[in-house]
């Protein structure tokens, strides 16, 4: 499909209202012409259903859907899970990486991501050593997203420390399983991250962005210098933030306050830092993450996974701060059922409905979930934005009967990944009729997880 015009049956625009034969015209990546009811050649492509602009994935761990049906069952905790997932990353190598990251990545093309943003810290071999090309695991996942299709931002994530000891409060060494996350210090990972960043200056894909793991796993001497990198580069910066009590427990233990806190304190905490989690927050925390416009980025399917908790969506947002949503452990892909799920659970908390607005919730999965990953310029059907276009069936077992007057609700509260039919990115066409230019997802997942547990 090489036309650069499509007409839309019906497409959501940024007013949020959903406007019927929507014809859009595409010149270098970008929206030259959005007309609702406009004329067009006989050749243009028409895009059935509701179509959608591109949605981000604002927190992923591309390696963590080899653990999809393998650590759902049974009790336990995150703490238990984390064990599992320590396990599959020592697996790991650049050669089984790079498949698994694909079609990970494909993945969420066919869910209707068109950004993801990847919380990247398998930076060395499993003995904790550079690879001779040092940032060569993050070469492998920018090469893996452009194989997919999908735009990157990979945040590159610091990571120094194993934790914090429950009886002392001092910061614990790395384990044996989290020396590879490890650059050693905090100017060794600044030099490194560096490089990455300086080898993809200009490249329109991708966005090199910065992240500090947790303050379990990053000294409060350290946390001031990852916040300068991502100040000076303008990069967005992104953390783990209050996932589990244990953590608050933790950070109280060592620095008598809380994660949000003692990250504000040192200068991480700006309108381009990103919460991840967010689930249990004091009302000062809410306070200071709103007051500096920060996002907030929850992963529901993943945190109800975890037995992490209901993060509190609603008071984030009248505090001023902006919700995003992200895949994280990548349990589900989907991103209507990540907004979705934002709202039941904030429905069960609240015994009331409604709690969050459409509006709100197509903003996390549009236009603020890009703007959190560094692409300001995605996520709106308009003149001037890049053309990312997300097709949705009107006809499933899921969507079939919806009112027009549900606008795109329809979607927010029925649909699924498995509706999304057609994915355009930046005027190019990924998926079409819900078959993916790299062929069978599944089948490159099936191998790919294959070879990973083969790897000794």
């Amino acid at each position: 499909m090489d036309a650069e015009t499509w007409v839309c049956d019906r497409a959501l625009l940024p007013s949020g209202d959903v406007a019927d034969d929507v014809v859009v015209e595409v010149e270098g990546g970008r929206f030259t012409r959005v007309e609702a009811g406009g004329s067009t050649s006989a050749e243009a492509v028409r895009l059935r259903g509701l179509v959608l602009p591109g949605m981000a994935d604002a927190h992923s761990h591309a390696f963590h859907r080899a653990l999809r049906g393998r650590t759902h069952s049974g009790r336990g905790s995150f703490w238990s899970w984390r064990e599992q997932m320590y396990a599959l990353a020592g697996r790991l190598t650049p050669e089984t990486f790079l498949p698994l990251a694909r079609a990970a990545f494909a993945e969420g093309v066919l869910a209707g991501y068109t950004t993801v943003g990847e919380f990247h810290y398998l930076h060395h071999d499993v003995y904790g050593r550079p690879y001779r090309f040092r940032n060569e695991m993050g070469h492998v996942l920018i090469q893996a997203a452009r194989d997919a299709g999908i735009r990157l931002t990979l945040l590159d994530t610091c990571y120094l420390t194993g934790g914090v000891s429950a009886s002392d409060g001092e910061m614990l060494p790395l384990s044996e399983r989290q020396v590879r996350f490890s650059d050693g210090d905090v100017d060794r990972w600044e030099a490194r991250v560096s490089a990455l960043a300086d080898g993809y200056t200009g490249a329109d894909d991708v966005v090199i962005g910065a992240a500090i793991h947790s303050v379990r796993a990053v000294p409060a001497e350290a946390l001031a210098v990852v916040a300068k990198w991502a100040a000076d580069r303008g990069a967005p910066l992104h953390a783990h933030v209050s996932e589990q009590p244990a953590e608050n427990e933790a950070c109280h233990a060592i620095h008598g306050t809380t994660p949000t806190e003692l990250l504000s304190d040192h200068g991480v905490v700006s309108e381009r830092f990103t919460a991840v989690h967010a689930t249990h927050l004091t009302d000062g925390d809410r306070t200071v993450l709103g007051e500096a416009r920060a996002h907030a980025c929850f992963c529901p399917t993943t945190e109800r996974d975890l037995a992490d908790g209901i993060g509190p969506a609603r008071e984030l947002l009248d505090a001023g701060a902006r919700l995003t949503f992200g895949s994280d452990s990548r349990a589900v892909v989907d991103p209507f059922e990540e907004a979705r799920a934002t709202e039941m659970n904030a429905r069960l908390a609240s015994l009331e409905r409604g709690v969050l607005t459409s509006a709100e919730l197509w903003a996390g999965l549009t236009t603020d979930g890009h703007a959190s990953l560094g692409f300001a310029d995605a996520g709106r059907i308009e003149v001037g934005a890049r053309a990312d276009l997300v097709a949705v069936s009107l006809e499933s077992p899921r969507t079939a009967g919806a009112s027009a007057v549900a606008g795109a609700d329809v979607a927010l509260f029925a649909a699924s990944a498995a509706d999304v039919t057609d994915v355009i990115v930046d005027g190019l066409p990924i998926v079409r009729d819900r078959q993916h230019r790299m062929g069978d997802v599944g089948e490159l997942l099936a191998d790919a997880i294959a070879a990973a547990y083969e790897e000794s």
